[in-house]
């Protein structure tokens, strides 16, 4: 271990109350892309750019074109979790951490065993009719094409995650600052802070640690700055 893992490895060992809070950069290793760097899903080039792509006005003036970036680039097979998904889940298992703030949506805290997942952005694994409410899962969503309508009524199937133009939801965002108010350890990993609401959150923190990973440099005052790949970083730390 260099000295700022041992230096993690003993805030992790005193620590009770953990948070972690994670973006993009914790699925990477998993095989998906993050957004803002150089090689993530910003630099490349659609027919809109991806922040319209992704926008609430895209789903609903030029849904098809949103359904056909959305499979492309958000619903991608064969995704599992990875070293840092696992790690976190330990955390929670062996008592140390009580809450997951992600920004992914992905679901892959969850499938790594996380229990308190707060997904700021929602989740590609769930779906809704706008119309009738009725629930569709992923599959639905890779299987209608170019729109998935609902059989039901009718309406358009659009997944559970927050667009550019909508609000975050507001019990997730409550129970993130509950557990961001109780936090003795705070680490954030795999985020360049530049997402807002979401990054703001973290001035909700009051604890004694804040841990910030990321393979970019990201400046947080007063806190120990680990640079490097999520997974790779975790896996040294022992939960003990």
């Amino acid at each position: 271990m260099n000295a700022g893992t041992e230096r993690l490895q003993q805030i992790i060992d005193d620590s009770r109350r953990i948070v972690f809070f994670g973006g993009a950069g914790v699925s990477t290793e998993s095989g998906l892309k993050d957004f803002r760097s150089s090689d993530g899903l910003y630099a490349e080039k659609f027919k809109y750019p991806p922040e319209y792509m992704l926008s609430a006005d895209c789903f609903y003036r030029h849904t098809a074109d949103f359904f056909d970036f959305y499979r492309q680039k958000l619903l991608v097979d064969g995704i599992k979790p990875n070293a840092a998904h696992y790690k976190v889940a330990e955390m929670e298992q062996k008592g140390r951490l009580i809450a997951v703030i992600t920004q992914n949506i992905d679901g892959l805290h969850q499938a790594a065993g996380s229990k308190t997942v707060y997904e700021l952005h929602g989740s590609v694994l769930r779906n809704y009719c706008t119309k009738c409410g009725a629930f569709y899962d992923e599959k639905f969503i890779k299987d209608n094409r170019p729109i998935p309508l609902c059989p039901k009524c009718g309406g358009t199937v659009k997944p559970d995650v927050v667009l550019y133009g909508e609000n975050l939801d507001e019990n997730v965002l409550a129970g993130a600052v509950r557990a961001l108010r109780n936090a003795d350890t705070l680490i954030v990993a795999g985020t360049s802070l530049q997402v807002y609401p979401a990054a703001g959150l973290i001035d909700y923190f009051r604890g004694d640690n804040l841990v910030v990973i990321n393979r970019d440099p990201v400046s947080v005052g007063g806190a120990l700055f680990l640079q490097g790949k999520v997974g790779e970083i975790l896996s040294k730390i022992a939960i003990k």
